[in-house]
């Protein structure tokens, strides 16, 4: 088959000038397809959609790297090999994938084997992608292979924050920082989808406006002078707080929580706060939870929480996979609002 393999991460201070830099770590080659291993099934994939992970990766910026990679956590495909005697069943059906491998039996937390699709496993910029059949779901009958591939690992990422580790109900006020990342959005779309008020940040005033078409109650500029007052004069405090940024951001989610509220964190794009205001922490009665990508359990929940809403994904760019380093770069730069997920040509 044909793959997008890394060779090697960008060398450091790189910078976003175009898909060139690429040209000397990422490679559109032939790899050899290994025997199917016992219990896996193998897939033809139809499309698959970039995640920030894919990113670090390319940049270096991820732990336990391993070269030559085929990075892809996300992926929509038909089922054309299982070896499996009691799976049969699954060649020839669509099937959208679950990323998160060998999560194991301990539902509040992953087990030391937990690995994710696409590094140091082989992903899904390629022609064909195996996985353990436990892995393979039918697609949703609503969405679009397109669609589907852009659910995994950010709608997984976030289900698990919101509803899981943030047991977020109806009618509660949700703060979500940082919208237009993956995650974020993801966040957003799920929880209006569970009939939360939301409200969102950002640096940039044209994804607020696409958060609030989205369903967002309304944002605010981070970057505005006296947000966080000014936020709580809109909007008041938040029963839920689900964050990816952390860093200088984070000690303002205490002055925002309500009394018990909950603040999930995913992740740091923003690296460690500068200091925590423990006395309001413990005054507040306040929650400070963290939360990974998810379980199989987790993600069986969002499918059907998907299919029972009727929610689509917010996809923004749509690519052939030979312009994965194109779609890579305009990751890179943050423009994007919404998935960029990349059409595979083969039928």
């Amino acid at each position: 088959m044909y793959a997008w393999q890394l060779h090697a991460s960008l060398p450091k201070n790189t910078h976003p000038t175009g898909e060139k830099v690429w040209e000397e770590v990422l490679k559109w080659e032939k790899v050899e397809l290994p025997p199917l291993s016992p219990g896996y099934a193998r897939v033809r994939l139809l499309a698959s959609a970039l995640n920030r992970r894919d990113l670090w990766i390319g940049l270096g910026l991820y732990p336990g790297i391993r070269y030559p990679a085929i990075l892809g956590s996300d992926g929509c495909g038909e089922v054309v090999e299982v070896n499996a005697p009691s799976a049969q069943q699954w060649i020839g059906q669509k099937v959208i994938l679950n990323p998160s491998l060998y999560w194991g039996d301990d539902e509040r937390v992953q087990s030391e084997r937990y690995e994710i699709l696409g590094m140091p496993s082989r992903g899904t910029f390629a022609e064909y992608v195996d996985v353990p059949v436990e892995n393979l779901h039918l697609v949703p009958s609503h969405l679009t292979e397109v669609e589907a591939a852009a659910v995994p690992l950010a709608g997984l990422t976030a289900y698990r924050a919101t509803f899981v580790q943030g047991g977020l109900k109806a009618g509660e006020k949700v703060f979500i920082p940082g919208i237009g990342g993956g995650v974020a959005l993801w966040a957003l779309q799920l929880a209006v989808a569970a009939g939360a008020e939301v409200w969102v940040a950002s640096s940039s005033e044209s994804k607020i406006a696409t958060a609030v078409q989205l369903g967002a109650a309304g944002g605010i500029l981070y970057t505005q002078e006296g947000w966080v007052q000014t936020l709580l004069e809109k909007a008041g405090h938040f029963h839920l707080i689900v964050d990816g940024i952390g860093g200088e951001v984070f000690p303002s989610y205490l002055h925002l929580i309500a009394p018990g509220g909950r603040i999930v964190v995913y992740g740091a794009t923003r690296g460690n706060p500068p200091m925590i205001d423990l006395r309001r922490l413990f005054w507040k009665q306040a929650h400070i939870i963290g939360s990974t990508m998810g379980s199989p359990k987790d993600f069986a929940a969002l499918l059907a929480f998907i299919e029972k809403t009727k929610l689509r994904p917010h996809v923004e760019t749509i690519l052939p996979l030979q312009a994965f380093p194109a779609a890579l770069m305009q990751l890179w730069t943050g423009s994007q609002m919404g998935k960029i997920v990349l059409e595979h040509s083969q039928r």
